[in-house]
């Protein structure tokens, strides 16, 4: 069996790019690139990034340049389930598992922090998926068990990635996760022997809940000892527009409150800070 390739692919630039390349999407990459040693990073993108921090990376990176999908960009959205603004994000769904059925190799969603290597028994499964928090049912209210989509690891044409992707299309319902983490749910028990589903703890270490990030963004405690990777949520704080998860924003993570701050996210992130003088990279404009 051909082992999972140690190459990597980021999402990114979905849409118009209205402010420089962001310090956390720099750290993504810049911590992929220590702690995995990858032997190459594909980024895709349909409008490209700009700022100091992104001339910093773009060396690193093979750029591909995609198309969106035509699916999504049909698909009728109920404004009370998933926000117009949030189409990017199930484009990137369609667009990772295409990539990784060329390819193979890792996946990552642009907001990922790196810990550790990961196990070399991973890069001999088929596909590595891992297991999120449970999710609530939108329709019922109750929990029921979810797999993440922001971390994977594919074989080229594993036939899990091939099948999971031949359903998407008619998967999607307008909600957020139907077709991105119930499907895949449904999948690994038609097709045990296709996929590794890894625990929570991998992947998605911290909650999405408002405690789960205030432990990230502020003051602890975090455990994550047993991580490979974080996840980081940003869809849930990132504009200070959106305080119902967090009260914390994207402008508060700047180079020197990652230096500063004493929080869990910016202890994790320092050894990969670019040694620059800048602060204000986010005033740069193209």
């Amino acid at each position: 069996m051909t082992p999972i390739p140690n190459i990597v692919h980021f999402i990114f630039g979905l849409r118009p790019q209205q402010e420089p390349f962001h310090l956390l999407h720099y750290l993504a990459i810049e911590s992929c690139r220590n702690i995995l040693r990858p032997q190459k990073i594909y980024l895709y993108f349909h409008h490209l990034p700009f700022g100091v921090l992104w001339d910093e990376i773009r060396p690193h990176l093979e750029l591909v340049h995609v198309d969106l999908v035509p699916v999504v960009s049909r698909a009728v959205y109920d404004p009370g389930q998933v926000p117009e603004a949030y189409r990017y994000a199930h484009h990137a769904d369609f667009i990772r598992l295409d990539a990784l059925i060329e390819h193979g190799g890792i996946y990552a969603d642009i907001d990922t922090l790196f810990l550790r290597p990961l196990p070399e028994a991973l890069f001999d499964e088929r596909f590595v998926i891992g297991r999120e928090q449970d999710l609530r049912d939108e329709a019922t209210g109750t929990l029921k068990p979810s797999l993440g989509n922001a971390f994977l690891m594919s074989q080229p044409g594993a036939a899990f990635a091939v099948r999971w992707r031949e359903e998407m299309a008619s998967a999607m319902n307008g909600s957020w996760s139907q077709h991105s983490t119930v499907l895949p749910q449904a999948l690994s028990q038609e097709m045990p022997g296709e996929v590794h589903v890894e625990p929570v703890e991998s992947f998605y270490g911290v909650p999405y809940t408002p405690a789960g990030l205030a432990a990230l963004l502020e003051d602890g405690p975090l455990d994550v000892e047993k991580s490979y990777s974080l996840h980081l949520w940003e869809h849930l704080w990132w504009s200070a527009d959106r305080n119902d998860h967090s009260t914390r924003n994207a402008g508060d993570f700047g180079l020197s409150a990652i230096r500063d701050s004493t929080s869990p996210l910016a202890e994790l992130a320092r050894p990969f800070l670019p040694d620059l003088d800048i602060d204000d990279y986010r005033s740069v404009v193209p």
